[in-house]
């Protein structure tokens, strides 16, 4: 099977990191809520790469071209999420493309898709999704519930690990409903809405979301039957697309330390322990990019990808941090050293790995799958 990038996509994947690189990864992302608006992106931003990507027209690769978008789908947005965890850059890519653009566009009505893709493509708002309930990463039946009243549906539950809860212009909330499962739009200033801060490994935004009786419209419906599974499908790909990128970028970095810094007089990688030890990051690095790469294709192409997103998440999950382990002890005690870039690196893999449930839940995942 050639999963060979096309052209379009070698172009995506070449823009961002150019994109990226200019800017050195670092961003102070969008503005908050009820701040005052600033200008649209031109074609370059002067001090922003979250603008810069918006006016390089990436954050419009999945939006229809009648909202001026490309009409691409999940495998272009995954080289995005790639060159972004790459270059490690704190750019809240992973909740606006996919926990909102590529979910919207695809299950939401047109009036959804002109209300809230077009913001986020300018670079000036945020989607999140709210995937995790107290000790269930990715529910698929959620605690969260909604009920009718007076006319609307309402809200209840808890949401753990919500990323950008207090910066998006809607969190898209699964919840279990009296016929079956639901993805609402939840206004994070509605009434009844808690949003309470917590702490992670990359000291990012993110948000525990306690719903108390939100009301909230039909309109507010984004889909029912099959929008959780759908939802999560594109929160793992783009997750997975993210951490290829993040182990790729960790491993770039340690192999150019070892090449370069010198003990007794020859290079760190010409010791025979030094390359054991960088060849083992390389074998997890080409293990997790080929999970991913497949996964993500299979997506793409309208196939059943179920059983390859959860191998991807277990492979990413069990051995990205393990190998991230390696890269701190290959740079010494430059690797702890926060003005170097590998904690960045680190920090983003275990948050990602926490939200993918750890390696055990995966591998259970796996096993329910198996036994059907």
């Amino acid at each position: 099977m050639d999963f060979t990038l096309d052209d379009t996509q070698t172009e995506i994947a070449a823009l961002t990191a150019k994109v990226l690189c200019d800017f050195g990864g670092a961003t102070p992302g969008p503005r908050p809520r009820g701040s005052a608006p600033t200008d649209p992106p031109k074609r370059a931003v002067d001090d922003d790469p979250w603008r810069a990507l918006a006016g390089a027209g990436l954050l419009a690769l999945a939006l229809p071209p009648d909202l001026d978008g490309d009409g691409l789908g999940v495998a272009e947005v995954a080289q995005v999420l790639t060159e972004v965890g790459r270059a490690a850059a704190p750019v809240p890519a992973y909740a606006a493309l996919a926990l909102g653009v590529l979910p919207v566009e695809t299950l939401g009505t047109p009036a959804h898709r002109a209300a809230l893709l077009p913001p986020v493509a300018a670079g000036e708002a945020l989607l999140t999704a709210a995937l995790h309930e107290p000790s269930a990463p990715f529910a698929a039946r959620p605690a969260a519930t909604a009920r009718p009243g007076d006319g609307k549906w309402l809200l209840s539950g808890v949401k753990t690990a919500v990323p950008y809860a207090e910066r998006a212009a809607r969190i898209l909330t699964p919840v279990s409903t009296p016929h079956g499962t639901a993805v609402y739009l939840v206004d994070p200033d509605a009434e009844g809405v808690t949003l309470l801060p917590t702490r992670n490994s990359a000291e990012t935004p993110e948000c525990t979301v306690r719903l108390d009786d939100v009301a909230v419209e039909e309109s507010d419906l984004l889909a029912d039957q099959g929008a959780v599974e759908a939802l999560h499908r594109f929160a793992l790909a783009g997750a997975l697309a993210l951490g290829d990128g993040l182990l790729a970028g960790a491993l770039a970095l340690t192999v150019k330390h070892v090449g370069e810094r010198e003990q007794f007089g020859r290079p760190l990688a010409t010791f025979q322990a030094v390359a054991g030890q960088i060849a083992d990051v390389y074998v997890a690095a080409r293990t997790v990019h080929l999970a991913v790469t497949s996964a993500v294709w299979r997506l793409a192409s309208g196939l059943d990808a179920d059983a390859e997103l959860d191998i991807a998440a277990y492979w990413l999950a069990s051995r990205a941090p393990d190998a991230l382990a390696i890269c701190h002890h290959l740079h010494g005690g430059v690797g702890v050293d926060e003005t170097y870039p590998l904690h960045r690196y680190s920090s983003a893999v275990k948050d990602l790995g926490r939200a993918l449930g750890g390696a055990a839940h995966r591998l259970g995942r796996l096993g329910e799958r198996v036994a059907g």
